[in-house]
């Protein structure tokens, strides 16, 4: 009888196992295409505020994080599932909030200096081409690589290392023409300063991304989906109240509106771009730190260089910018980059699959 127990609740474990392996895949999945919007999108709707007559970067970087009270609806959204749930199981009260006091002012530090980041990157789109930013951007993989192989002790096999390289190297190879992108009526040295900021955009994100994941290890509790959401909702309103001082500083908010009606586009497209800023870039940052909590920081990084590259020819198409072979290159390296890794991925989760299978047959053989 006791045997019969324990061989039922081995396979119940196996079960469980099983169903949060799916559901992982599938929030993987989700975030994955969320970082995808954010990451195409976001520098695309950030230069055209600048094509068209805006020049503000601190308003700019304020709208990378000012979606944050989208979070906030889901996670009411969230609370009230849980709550009717655990109503009908057990009884037992809800939380509404799960994170604790330590991690809250981990997780407040980690947007101070994504709030900088964000000013650093709205400075470079501000004075480069969507195709040029981008490809210095693509070199915040090489830093996620090193930062995350010193802060969480990152395991390299030989596709991601694979993968690094091949998509370094086409960010490299994008660098070859940069000099002749350069804005018609923009100073030599404004060019150099959207050039420099921008590298350390990449920087300060490829330094962030790991240190979210270690964030994660450091949390003495347990990280579930809900607390990602509070993770990323805290993260983005201290990001927001930093670019906010700056604004401040700089005056934007008394111009906005006199910016507003000299618009290229008009005012209520310029209202509208200003909002779907905000939304596209939350998606970019929840997918982000999505993916950190399915899979690692590193793979974060790589679906961010990867995009990169589309990025460029999105820009193409919506913007007239040139396309040389270069970044046909560039784009063919990172695919296979891309490619490269999960196919690593694929390997190593068919090789957990057989073994959990293994375990599952002696199991039943008990």
């Amino acid at each position: 009888m006791e045997d019969h127990k324990e061989t039922t609740t081995g396979i119940t474990t196996l079960t469980t196992a099983k169903v949060n392996l799916a559901a992982k895949k599938t929030l993987l999945i989700l975030n994955c295409l969320l970082l995808s919007i954010g990451t195409c999108g976001g520098p695309l709707i950030m230069r055209l505020y600048f094509i068209h007559g805006g020049n503000r970067v601190w308003l700019s970087s304020f709208l990378e994080t000012a979606g944050w009270p989208f979070i906030t609806i889901v996670l009411i959204i969230l609370y009230f599932h849980r709550h009717s749930t655990t109503k009908t199981i057990n009884n037992k009260t809800t939380n509404f909030i799960y994170m604790r006091p330590r991690l809250f002012f981990a997780v407040a530090f980690i947007g101070i200096i994504t709030g900088f980041d964000n000013y650093l990157y709205a400075y470079g789109v501000a004075r480069l081409p969507v195709s040029t930013s981008s490809l210095i951007i693509a070199s915040q993989l090489a830093f996620t690589a090193f930062f995350a192989y010193v802060l969480v002790k990152q395991k390299f096999t030989p596709y991601s290392v694979n993968a690094v390289v091949l998509l370094t190297v086409g960010a490299g190879v994008l660098a070859l023409r940069t000099s002749s992108d350069r804005p018609e009526g923009e100073s030599k040295k404004e060019y150099v300063m959207g050039f420099v900021m921008t590298l350390g955009a990449a920087l300060v994100y490829g330094f962030l991304l790991p240190l979210i994941e270690v964030t994660y290890n450091k949390a003495k509790q347990e990280i579930t989906y809900t607390l990602v959401l509070e993770i990323q909702m805290v993260m983005s309103l201290f990001a927001t109240i930093f670019c906010t001082v700056g604004m401040i500083v700089n005056n934007d908010f008394k111009v906005i509106s006199r910016e507003a009606t000299e618009f290229e586009l008009g005012e209520t497209k310029y209202y509208i771009i200003l909002c779907a800023s905000a939304l596209i870039w939350q998606c970019f940052f929840l997918g982000a730190i999505g993916v950190i909590f399915c899979g690692s920081a590193l793979l974060s990084g790589i679906i961010v260089s990867v995009l990169l590259p589309v990025t460029e020819v999105l820009a193409v198409v919506f913007y007239k910018e040139k396309f040389q072979a270069e970044k046909g290159i560039s784009l063919v390296l990172s695919l296979w980059g891309f490619a490269s890794y999960f196919y690593g991925e694929y390997k190593f989760t068919k090789k957990l699959k057989d073994a959990t299978h293994s375990s599952q047959q002696s199991v039943e053989l008990a």
